[in-house]
């Protein structure tokens, strides 16, 4: 977040100017450890309760700050670069499926992660990668060369509907957990 959020211009970015990059590079690690951390876990059958909790909630701080952050950005037009009524949608089913399986915990029932939980994860973090990129190469990149009012603007409507997309599964996927685990909700109720 810090790198990301460096400001564009004064004493710290004549220090650091390349923050975007930053970013970039420290999500894609955070992003590859968290991936591996599941793959060594099942191959070596160390599956836990404690980690089928944890690793969907270090899922959502990851992108749930990056997210928040893009807020801030700038578009084409100066107004915020993902709109925070996208942000709000995809926080709000991170919450509320966090919630459901904290309710099922209390109960004893540990409710992994499903497919449509880890594509929804790959897409979210795909579409992070994809402005963290843009980001980079707008600002750290000088825009590849290209005319940066005309690269900003394409890049600005690449987002929008990058991260609308990514809502949208967002949403899908959240409805789709809850309607396959409606038993354990109703039941809790």
């Amino acid at each position: 977040m810090a790198a990301l959020l460096l400001p564009d211009n004064g004493p710290v970015q004549s220090v650091f100017p390349w923050g975007k990059s930053a970013a970039l590079v420290i999500f894609i690690i955070a992003s590859l450890t968290d991936l591996w951390d599941g793959q060594i876990a099942r191959r070596r059958k160390q599956e836990t309760s404690f980690g089928a909790l944890l690793d969907p909630v270090a899922d959502k701080i990851l992108t749930t700050a990056a997210f928040i952050c893009f807020i801030e950005q700038k578009d084409y037009w100066g107004a915020s670069l993902v709109q925070a009524w996208m942000v709000l949608l995809i926080v709000s089913r991170e919450f509320l499926v966090t919630g459901l399986r904290l309710v099922a915990g209390e109960k004893g029932t540990v409710i992994k992660a499903d497919l449509h939980g880890k594509q929804k994860t790959a897409s979210q973090m795909v579409a992070i990668i994809l402005v963290l990129l843009g980001l980079a190469a707008r600002e750290d990149w000088h825009s590849f060369g290209f005319n940066p009012g005309r690269f900003n603007k394409v890049f600005s409507i690449t987002v929008f509907w990058v991260i609308l997309l990514t809502a949208t599964l967002t949403i899908l996927s959240g409805i789709a957990y809850l309607y396959k685990n409606r038993k354990i909700l109703l039941q809790h109720a």
